[in-house]
């Protein structure tokens, strides 16, 4: 990743293009800088390219900023970036009425540009702060993976946009065979260390940025493949499947395998109803693990 990929992304959404060139100039050497004239552009780049903050002026045609910030806010997909308004409308009850909508901060134009980059430069630190702890939070300890809280969040958000964009999504439960017998037979400590090998073979495994392996639970993991269908889902499992078995970590228990396998259970959704729920997803894949299972471990299964 490059310098200017990791630069916080600043969205300033404004009609009047002069605003716009101020702003942008006076931001462009230390942030991304993401431009909507209106607020249906705006929402559209906040769902789809989350910005770390949001400047954001009230007086606009058909859609004014004031419904805009209701509609970030209502949306689990944006309701944590922060925004700024910055407005010619410097009555102080457009600046309560703005902050009770969720705004961080008010600014009233004709604002002084050093003054207004402190501002954004604190917010954004705040940002930042906060983005560090909530990661921290949503991670598995042991396993060093998201743990379920993350999963259920990247689910419900991953399985929204798939509602609107009308893009398949698929999910892979999986599970650790026999693994209460590697516990019994070689103690809590390796079986510690299992989990561990587990987790960071499926992390390996799956490559492109937008899907997620998490712990779901003891010895149970999760893969979230948005824009999926079951096809790829089927031979993503697999791949992941002969991984953990090419990793050979003895498994000598009487009656098993002799290497550490997984049963993955897979699951697609295409074209999905809008009265549809993420447990459809969630219950099928459990369901096609279940299968897996059944049928004599160490495979893949679909539902």
């Amino acid at each position: 990743m490059t310098d200017t990929q990791q630069r916080p992304m600043i969205l300033i959404v404004d009609d009047v293009p002069i605003n716009v060139q101020i702003l942008a100039e006076a931001l462009s050497s230390v942030y991304r800088i993401k431009v909507a004239s209106n607020g249906v552009d705006a929402l559209k780049i906040a769902q789809g390219q989350q910005p770390d903050l949001i400047l954001l002026d009230v007086m606009m045609p058909e859609m004014d900023g004031f419904e805009v910030c209701r509609r970030l806010k209502a949306d689990t997909l944006t309701h944590k970036i922060p925004v700024i308004f910055v407005t010619a409308k410097n009555a102080e009850s457009d600046e309560e009425l703005g902050l009770n909508l969720g705004a961080v901060d008010y600014i009233t134009k004709p604002f002084v540009i050093p003054v207004a980059k402190a501002r954004i430069r604190n917010h954004i630190r705040l940002k930042q702060q906060a983005d560090l702890l909530e990661s921290l939070s949503l991670i598995d300890a042991l396993t060093d993976i998201p743990n379920r809280r993350r999963f259920d969040e990247a689910l419900a958000s991953e399985w929204k946009r798939a509602v609107r964009d009308v893009t398949p999504i698929s999910l892979l439960m999986i599970d650790i065979d026999h693994f209460k017998q590697y516990n019994d037979y070689y103690g809590h400590g390796a079986g510690d260390v299992c989990l561990q090998m587990v987790a960071a073979e499926l992390a390996k495994g799956v490559v492109r940025p937008g899907d997620l392996v998490a712990r779901y639970g003891g010895e149970e993991f999760v893969v979230i493949l948005p824009e999926t269908n079951q096809e790829s889902a089927l031979q993503i499992a697999e791949r992941l499947r002969e991984r953990i078995e090419k990793k050979a970590l003895p498994h000598v228990y009487p009656g098993v395998d002799s290497v550490v396998t997984i049963s993955v259970g897979v699951a697609t959704q295409d074209k999905i109803p809008e009265y549809f729920l993420p447990k459809i997803l969630n219950d099928a894949a459990d369901n096609a693990l279940y299968m897996a299972k059944e049928r004599g471990r160490n495979r893949v299964c679909s539902y």
